[in-house]
């Protein structure tokens, strides 16, 4: 099991996501994306307008994913 914040993924707040894969991670953080999104969050709407243009360019997104994926693999394991 490791750890990573919401900032840590692209988004604008601490919390905390624990997942064993970067799979499971980034589902956790997208579903905590959609909650954000649904409060009308302001923080996380703008960290979303950013994310959205990175996806207008499928290379640079498909570099952020990569990034963020070894990111996840070179943290420690929770203890």
């Amino acid at each position: 099991m490791k750890t990573m914040t919401c900032k840590q993924l692209g988004g604008a707040c601490d919390q905390q996501f624990h997942a064993k894969t970067f799979e499971e991670m980034a589902e956790l953080s997208r579903k905590h994306g959609t909650k954000m999104f649904q409060l009308g969050d302001d923080a996380h709407l703008k960290a979303m307008e950013s994310m959205q243009g990175l996806m207008q360019n499928p290379e640079a997104m498909q570099e952020w994913f990569a990034s963020k994926q070894k990111e996840f693999e070179s943290l420690p394991e929770d203890k």
